[in-house]
């Protein structure tokens, strides 16, 4: 059974809307007037209704016009994305990109370059998701995501192109609230082991889960974030390193004591990873720009 509403239908209502007459809007859509009378009149017939007020020169919706232009908006608006993005697609544009940042990373960097993608105008939807520990190479493996910016760890060998954005520096930090922040000499392992660990929790769905702690505690409080790990550390629930580039602010209010720890945690390299496959311009867009970012790291 055919629809008495269609997407050419609408197209005609609204240019007899917003252009005020038959012969105005048949001007703006290429036709002549006769067959957007014809359109119409079909219309009306196969709902039982009238959609215009033909008792006044201009032409104007009744009340059942207006309704169904107002419900037939988003079709129309889904009709044009769907052809804009086609249009993209063909000239090498994605219609949609999924981008996850390691949680280790900050986001501002990230929204720069988004805000400058969508002043481009461009109906490319973009997805934003943030990943911990080894949750972004496992983003990437599951097909999750097209991007991924911090990736940490071991890189997994042929099957995606990395670029390397910069090293991670680890430090202990304490509240100095904590009492850890006014022991003598550098933190034990001992000593460690009285207080909750804070810890970030990975990610992964379908690769084996890391674990970022480093030290054994009696007490763990795993978190989904290194914003709520630092969070919970300045509030002295709890012990753990935190990247150092991310503290900064809290380390010139005072929030946070860099204590020196006998259990020292290396630094780790941060990637930005894509899949080896045909890269869109989308893509190679925000690879590009993101690279040139300051992350704030240490670089090599």
């Amino acid at each position: 059974m055919n629809n008495a509403i269609t997407i050419e239908a609408l197209r005609v209502l609204e240019a007899i809307h917003q252009q005020g007459s038959f012969s105005a809007a048949a001007d703006v859509l290429f036709k002549v007037p006769s067959a957007l009378t014809y359109t119409v009149k079909k219309l009306e017939e196969d709902l039982g209704v009238a959609l215009f007020d033909r008792s006044r020169q201009k032409a104007v919706l009744t009340s059942a016009g207006q309704l169904v232009l107002e419900r037939g908006q988003c079709i129309l608006e889904a009709a044009r994305h769907l052809e804009d993005s086609v249009k993209e697609l063909e000239s090498g544009w994605e219609p949609r990109l999924r981008i996850a940042r390691d949680t280790v990373l900050e986001e501002e960097p990230l929204m720069l370059v988004v805000g400058m993608f969508l002043s481009q105008n461009r109906p490319v939807e973009i997805s934003l998701s943030e990943e911990a520990v080894g949750g972004a190479w496992d983003a990437l493996q599951d097909d999750r995501v097209d991007l991924v910016i911090g990736a940490t760890g071991e890189l997994p060998k042929g099957s995606f192109h990395t670029q390397l954005l910069g090293e991670i520096e680890f430090v202990f930090a304490v509240s100095p609230m904590h009492p850890l922040a006014s022991s003598q000499g550098p933190v034990t392992a001992l000593q460690l082991r009285d207080y909750p660990a804070i810890v970030v929790a990975d990610t992964s769905k379908i690769l084996p889960a890391r674990n970022s702690g480093i030290f054994e505690s009696r007490q763990v409080l795993r978190v989904d974030t290194m914003r709520s790990k630092i969070q919970a550390q300045c509030l002295g629930l709890g012990v753990g390193y935190l990247p150092k580039h991310r503290i900064s602010e809290e380390l010139k209010r005072g929030d946070l004591v860099i204590r020196e720890c006998s259990i020292p945690r290396p630094n780790q390299m941060a990637y930005l990873a894509w899949r080896k496959e045909e890269v869109g311009r989308g893509l190679d867009w925000f690879i590009t720009e993101l690279v040139k970012q300051n992350w704030h790291l240490m670089k090599r």
